[in-house]
């Protein structure tokens, strides 16, 4: 598989994103979670990420007994600043004493003595990001971590932490339905030479095909509560996915597979890590890479699924992330 680069770091063009593997998307089986895994690994996507709050915790462990055998094969991502308080209930931690602490124990977790690429999930507004990516920057001299990454900033943001410590990437929802990032965003990471990240480069599923009513979601689905998903708002968004499923058959893909090619063909600076606990879904997903879009197919997907279409936020309300 083609590679790219997160600072010092050489990944998949597609990474694999593991959090549905133990949480909110309906029933999970961790042993299919970890063939899923393995797959991956067989297939030459050696990007993983994961998070100390999906779980919370469960999921890093997953993922440690995955890759005991193969750590050398795989770039292992995780991320810490989101508290699980109980049910839906959270709240942001960035101090530099809760990333020392949080770090140490996703490395017991995952069962390794350093990640590759950690990661603040948010960044916390009681915090100064300089003061945070300062105790990020002290892993990477400990030898905890490889690289430091953000999540869900804005630029201005983006540029003081840089200024601090060089940023290897950037995570941030981006897919054909959640375009946010365009205007301000992503000119930064190219500016920088930040890597991207695309989480939910598949809408949550809406880009797969697979979604066409609220009942084919299961009560502890968190997408039940997603504005996207919500009544009305979910028939105009399928509108939309109709309007990337026609270009999908003339190019003789699924639609899953479209929306992942149009990220690749992005820039090479974007690596979209879409999320499947299954090894048939993570096939149809790593197919992307064989889908060669021409410019004429990339303006017609711009006119068909313009920035802003999609109705309904990305997040309910009070979990939006906050830009600056």
């Amino acid at each position: 598989m083609e590679k790219r680069r997160l600072g010092p770091l050489e990944v998949s063009a597609l990474g694999l994103g593991c959090m549905g593997m133990s949480e909110f998307y309906g029933p999970t089986d961790e042993a299919e979670g970890i063939a899923t895994i393995h797959r991956a690994i067989e297939q030459g996507c050696n990007l993983l990420d994961t998070a100390d709050m999906y779980g919370p915790y469960t999921n890093e462990e997953l993922v440690g007994k995955a890759i005991r055998d193969r750590r050398d094969r795989v770039v292992l991502a995780t991320k810490c600043g989101i508290v699980r308080e109980g049910g839906r209930a959270r709240s942001l931690n960035g101090s530099p004493e809760y990333i020392r602490t949080s770090c140490d124990a996703s490395l017991r977790r995952l069962g390794v003595d350093h990640v590759d690429l950690y990661q603040l999930h948010r960044a916390d507004p009681k915090v100064p990001i300089e003061d945070s990516v300062g105790a990020l920057a002290e892993l990477v001299k400990a030898g905890k971590t490889r690289a430091i990454g953000l999540s869900e900033v804005g630029p201005r943001t983006l540029r003081r932490a840089h200024a601090v410590h060089p940023i290897a990437s950037l995570q941030s929802e981006y897919s054909l339905l959640s375009r946010d990032v365009e205007p301000e965003v992503l000119p930064v990471c190219r500016e920088l030479g930040i890597g991207f990240l695309a989480y939910s480069p598949l809408g949550r599923g809406l880009l797969t095909g697979r979604y066409r009513s609220r009942a084919d979601l299961t009560p502890d689905d968190f997408r039940t509560f997603s504005p996207r998903f919500a009544e009305g708002a979910l028939e105009q968004n399928l509108a939309l996915v109709e309007r990337a499923a026609a270009v999908a058959r003339e190019k003789g893909c699924t639609v899953a597979q479209l929306a992942l090619a149009w990220l690749l063909a992005r820039g090479p600076e974007i690596v979209p890590i879409p999320g499947t606990k299954s090894r048939a879904r993570l096939e149809e997903n790593l197919g992307a890479a064989g889908v060669a879009l021409t410019a004429a197919d990339l303006a017609r997907l711009d006119a068909a699924l313009p920035p802003g279409a999609a109705a309904g936020g990305r997040y309910p309300e009070g979990y939006a992330p906050q830009w600056d």
